[in-house]
């Protein structure tokens, strides 16, 4: 297979693949495996190129979901970062139709037969004839995988600000508060449903949690946090899109932090401080960031 025709697919292809694993690192592999593939068994008769190659990408996901067994309740997906007020061509491939930080994280909920029917359906518009192979399921069973997928994901979603202006208010008058140690400001902007999500990875699996409602919240900013943030800097960042945070310490990134807010309080926070992971979810705001 050429190298060109591949290439021009690349980015949607790398979307499917976030859209399915919600890890930038297993996206890019799973596209190079199709890429391996697709050389091997040419093109030369292939009517739909990009069909054929999202199929490919698609099982291959698949595969690596029912590999991959059940994540702990407290991971985090990869967020997309980007710099704060504009948006670059590789973020935008990655986020075109708008794919949000709490999405994926009920995206991490389903199984991987929902997440396949869901995100190649409701996201790509594939019709349930041609997923249906690919999850074992008639065309009709696909249906209802989308279909239970999509009222979880209703159930779990609010709607969110979507002005970035009002956004980054919000988050600043979190961050504001937590520095001070202003517990009645910060049950100020944070929602009665609200969710703390903190990742730190295998490595640190003490420092990882789930905490939920305001009260909780509001003490581990105040507390567990504000000591940290006293030394560290943070960078006004867009995370899939929307406010969020990228921590350094000593010029190295340390955490992302994703929010989601909505009627002008925060619903969730979605921290990233995998040490392991941290790396590869920020080369690209550091490369954009500093020319």
């Amino acid at each position: 297979m050429d190298e060109m025709p591949f290439e021009e697919h690349r980015g949607h292809l790398r979307a499917v693949a976030y859209r399915m694993l919600g890890s930038l690192a297993e996206a890019d592999d799973a596209v190079q495996d199709t890429w391996l593939r697709a050389s091997r068994a040419g093109t030369e008769e292939v009517e739909n190129l990009r069909g054929w190659l999202t199929t490919i990408t698609a099982r291959i996901c698949l595969n690596m979901l029912r590999a991959r067994g059940i994540r702990r309740e407290e991971f985090v997906p990869d967020p997309v970062i980007g710099v704060d007020g504009e948006r670059q061509p590789e973020e935008e491939a990655l986020l075109a139709d708008s794919v949000g930080f709490a999405l994926l994280v009920v995206l991490d909920t389903l199984t991987p037969a929902e997440r396949l029917a869901f995100v190649l359906h409701d996201m790509f518009g594939l019709p349930f004839e041609e997923i249906a192979p690919m999850a074992g399921r008639t065309p009709a069973a696909a249906r209802q995988l989308a279909s239970r997928a999509r009222r979880r994901v209703q159930g779990a979603a609010r709607p969110a600000d979507t002005g970035l202006a009002r956004q980054r208010e919000v988050v600043n008058a979190f961050f504001a508060a937590a520095r001070g140690g202003d517990f009645d400001a910060l049950l100020a902007v944070l929602d009665p449903e609200v969710v703390l999500r903190i990742d730190a990875g295998a490595a640190y699996p003490q420092a990882s949690m789930v905490l939920r409602g305001p009260d909780a919240v509001a003490r581990q900013a105040g507390s567990g946090l504000a000591a940290a943030w006293r030394t560290a800097v943070m960078h006004p960042v867009l995370v899939n899109g929307a406010a969020g945070v990228l921590v350094t310490l000593r010029g190295q990134p340390i955490t992302v932090m994703g929010f989601a807010v909505a009627d002008g309080k925060i619903v969730e926070i979605n921290a990233v401080a995998d040490p392991s992971r941290i790396g590869d979810i920020t080369s690209s705001w550091v490369h954009i960031s500093r020319p």
